[in-house]
């Protein structure tokens, strides 16, 4: 008898024993993700971008932001399972892809360029820590307008302006090109040395230096994991950069800006549509992996709605990554969702400027993603503006927006009877 309760005392410790096991198993199967802030980290070849994720749930659905900066930008498609998380842009089509490891995120960032090449990046997070990357009461401070110029190979320079706002150790900024802007950047300062960087689901940028006797020489700048340049730059109150409404114009023998490329359904569009006939048109020149693009969407999708009774039409066509039209077309439908577009998005062809400058041979060059074509309810074209002054750039976006609503408005008050006749 004493065996018997033995035995059954054993095996009841064992049957306790597996169950606690099994238990636990559960628990380190499918760990708890942190709700909050989560401090990220994305590496490049020439340091780390320094960005944030904020996690929360409501009824088992997750919710996230990326911090980027000064924005806050929501993740389309977040999912958590079994310890392993999912973060998606489906606009940009890019995505993290991370494992719970000892209460921190542990996997790999991959952006899709053209021709659905990859570049795969390591990304780690860490709930609920912010660091401090520099004390306060820095003797440098880079607040202002600087004259940047990027060092191309064969000796050749690329000007462009450095625009800082510097808050103790902290520096938020952006730089401005004659092709469009690096949007929302941020970083600090330890002594001499700076760092501004960004991800904002599409692009990886880099900027790292030091200042000298209030210069900065021979700055590093990366873009993803192969682009590098050095840059350097000089205070100046007084840089300015070509006037984005002339660098682009219509060629010598061209009166009119012409392109025929289908719809979504495969159905051909052309300017000389009859829904087009008597309308003011704005022609941009886009694609959905484009940072610059994103911020003109944003702007364009409302301004289409507030003025498209008066007789306003956009058409945006559309260069893209892949050149499987299948793709391309579910790209751009993941585009038109995330702005709630309205107005027409043509599948143009391969997001490649030498491509766009074939397929659009009345234009003087392609030079910028996007590119805005202004044209008049006569057929007429009246402006072209190259490049776009995203809301990273403050005062420049809050301008350029003045300029586009000043220059359609005219247009749409122009009375139809004293347009000369179509030729």
């Amino acid at each position: 008898m004493h065996s018997h309760w033995c035995r059954v005392l054993i095996l009841l410790a064992v049957a306790l024993s597996l169950a606690a096991c099994e238990q636990s198993a559960k628990i380190d199967v499918n760990p708890k993700l942190q709700s909050g802030y989560w401090q990220a980290s994305i590496q490049l070849p020439g340091g780390e971008i320094d960005t944030g994720l904020e996690f929360s749930q409501e009824d088992e659905v997750w919710k996230a932001y990326l911090i980027n900066g000064q924005e806050r930008v929501l993740i389309d498609e977040v999912h958590y399972e079994n310890g392993e998380l999912t973060l998606r842009f489906p606009a940009f089509n890019n995505h993290i892809r991370a494992r719970l490891v000892d209460g921190n995120l542990i996997g790999d960032l991959t952006l899709v360029r053209r021709h659905g090449n990859t570049q795969v990046m390591p990304f780690t997070a860490t709930p609920g820590v912010k660091r401090v990357e520099a004390e306060e009461g820095n003797s440098i401070n880079l607040s202002g307008r600087w004259a940047v110029r990027f060092h191309n190979e064969g000796g050749s320079n690329s000007v462009a302006i450095g625009e800082f706002k510097q808050q103790d150790s902290r520096l938020f900024g952006t730089f401005l090109t004659p092709n469009g802007d690096h949007r929302f950047l941020s970083g600090y300062v330890r002594g001499n040395q700076f760092k501004l960087s960004s991800f904002d689901g599409s692009q990886t940028i880099i900027f790292a230096g030091e200042i000298v006797d209030d210069r900065i020489n021979m700055a590093s700048f990366w873009s993803g994991p192969n682009w590098h340049q050095n840059w350097s730059a000089e205070r100046s109150s007084s840089v300015a950069l070509p006037d984005a409404f002339s660098r682009t114009f219509l060629k010598p023998g061209y009166d009119r800006f012409q392109f025929e490329f289908p719809d979504l359904e495969g159905k051909l569009v052309s300017l000389d549509d009859e829904r087009f006939s008597g309308k003011v048109v704005i022609v941009t020149i886009a694609g959905t992996w484009c940072p610059n693009c994103n911020d003109e969407a944003r702007f364009m999708a409302p301004f289409h709605k507030q003025y498209r009774n008066r007789g306003l039409e956009v058409v945006a066509l559309m260069f893209e990554h892949f050149e499987d039209p299948q793709i391309a077309t579910q790209q751009i439908r993941n585009f038109r969702r995330k702005f709630d577009i309205e107005y027409e998005t043509l599948l143009a062809g391969i997001s490649d400027k030498a491509v766009a400058a074939e397929a659009l041979p009345s234009l003087s060059a392609m030079l910028a993603w996007p590119t805005s074509i202004f044209i008049d309810r006569n057929g007429k074209v009246r402006s072209i503006h190259t490049g776009f002054s995203g809301p990273g750039t403050g005062e420049h976006y809050v301008k350029l927006q003045e300029q586009i609503t000043a220059l359609v408005t005219e247009l749409l008050d122009e009375p139809v009877d004293l347009l000369e006749p179509s030729t």
